[in-house]
């Protein structure tokens, strides 16, 4: 789970410098919204990289964030899918990626590996 996690991560850092080097030193149509844009997918990749960090750790609180970053996914492979030409396969794959990620997350076994608790089964106190 930790693997997906880093491979979304790092694909969305990757893309986001990408994004902000063609802002800085090419010719976007608006060079503001490339940094802009840029800086944001840098920031948001960020975010499943944490999660990679805690779910290899395993930390109760890593799980929310790595399910956010699945949840955001599956938008993103829709409209990838609803496209043309060669984004249909990222959509395909990132829909994979998502789908995976969100078994892995939500099975038993990851919840008890990670600390949590179910609230079914804890005693009122």
């Amino acid at each position: 789970m930790a693997a997906l996690n880093t491979l979304e991560g790092a694909a969305l850092v990757l893309g986001g410098l990408y994004m902000l080097v063609m802002g800085l030193v090419g010719h976007p149509d608006s060079p503001r919204q490339a940094e802009t844009g840029g800086l944001t997918l840098v920031a948001l990749g960020l975010i499943p990289l944490f999660a990679a960090r805690g779910l290899l750790r395993r930390r109760s609180w890593s799980r929310g964030p790595a399910l956010i970053t699945q949840l955001m996914a599956l938008p993103v492979a829709w409209t990838l899918l609803r496209s043309q030409g060669a984004l249909i396969p990222a959509g395909i794959v990132l829909a994979v990626v998502a789908v995976t990620g969100l078994v892995l997350l939500l099975n038993p076994a990851t919840t008890q590996a990670l600390g949590i608790r179910d609230p079914r089964t804890t005693p009122d106190a």
